[in-house]
């Protein structure tokens, strides 16, 4: 194989590609891998351009055995780390180069790191968020198998706060079942049309003994009686009864929560016509360093006093997961002091299954 031909082949490689020779010089290399190495890359040792001690011993044992190997190599493009995964192999068929050329194909493995990584977070989570009411319970199972076995003032006591454990854990796998759920079907557009008004009507005569416990005042407005939109009729109650919730919860009792409902003809959110369904409470409002993770599973602004009203760490998650499945928008304002304001922008085509 000429030279031309093998730098033909490399250069149509959508990844980078190196070729080293036998006397440790890059002999050839594609546009990718001098965007990545840099331009001047032909010609030069491997172990001045590469640098990287893993990397440099693949190719070694390589260059000396004639066996596959593999190794990372790790790069910045000035927003976050970038992770290759470097493929180092003989080139077997005769050529011009002189030996034995052994190429490097480098695979940017980035995204599937960051998907590990993820599932293992996801599972340390569920595992914490579960470990805490079900060491309460073993603990006082014991203690009722033991020292209360005749206290009926303790064993009522204790049972009370057992009942309160295990709710939090049934909260938690609905939520998980519920997140799982939405997530499966996350590429798949709802085709029913649904009359979200009645909707949100419907969860506010829901919520309003819940608000009414609190101290706090639901108010709900909307210019439209009939606001009809393609969606799941499941998934859109649960995204407004997480909101109002959430709403009820943290925005301090004794406050005002308002809902309001509006069409807009091009939403600068979706920039096309949509439904704006707006929950605001007067709380004590989210510090912003907080806002740009809410949406994270498990994140809480504030762990301690999540926990102690119930929650999961999981609904803004599901709501993030059902507005995009709907293809809308969701933006959340915060000013401490103030109070926090959630917008939730959804799309009005119900003429077009597909749009």
């Amino acid at each position: 194989m000429k030279q031309e031909a093998l730098s033909a082949i490399i250069e149509a490689m959508p990844g980078p590609v190196l070729v080293i020779n036998d006397v440790e010089r890059i002999e050839a290399a594609n546009a990718a891998a001098r965007r990545l190495i840099g331009q001047q890359v032909v010609d030069r040792s491997y172990v001045a351009m590469l640098r990287q001690p893993a990397l440099l011993e693949a190719i070694e044992a390589c260059l000396r055995e004639r066996t596959p190997r593999h190794a990372h190599y790790f790069s910045n493009d000035g927003a976050e780390v970038i992770t290759f995964r470097v493929h180092v192999r003989a080139v077997e068929a005769a050529t011009e180069i002189a030996g034995t050329p052994v190429m490097l194909t480098f695979e940017d493995i980035t995204q599937v790191n960051a998907a590990e990584q993820m599932r293992r977070d996801f599972v340390a989570n569920v595992s914490h968020e579960l470990r805490t009411p079900l060491t309460a319970l073993m603990g006082f199972i014991e203690t009722l198998q033991g020292p209360a076995r005749n206290d009926p003032a303790a064993q009522d006591r204790f049972l009370n706060i057992m009942q309160t454990q295990a709710e939090r854990m049934n909260r938690l796998v609905g939520d998980l079942l519920s997140l799982s759920r939405v997530e499966e079907t996350a590429r798949v557009r709802p085709k029913g049309i649904i009359n979200l008004s009645e909707g949100v009507e419907a969860v506010i005569a829901l919520m309003r003994p819940m608000a009414q416990e609190e101290g706090a005042v639901l108010h709900y407005r909307s210019d439209h009686e009939d606001v009809q939109i393609r969606g799941d009729r499941d998934q859109i109650t649960q995204v407004i009864t997480n909101l109002i919730e959430n709403a009820i919860k943290y925005g301090a009792s004794g406050e005002e929560i308002d809902v309001d409902v509006s069409i807009s003809e091009r939403d600068p959110l979706l920039r096309a016509e949509g439904v704006r369904i707006v929950v605001t409470d007067k709380g004590p409002g989210i510090d912003p360093v907080h806002l740009p993770r809410l949406t994270e599973r498990f994140y809480r602004a504030d762990n301690h006093r999540s926990r102690e009203l119930g929650g999961t760490g999981l609904g803004l998650a599901i709501v993030k997961h059902i507005v995009s499945r709907h293809r809308g928008r969701m933006r959340i304002d915060s000013v401490v002091g103030e109070g926090t304001k959630i917008t939730v922008v959804l799309p009005l085509d119900v003429d077009d299954p597909f749009a």
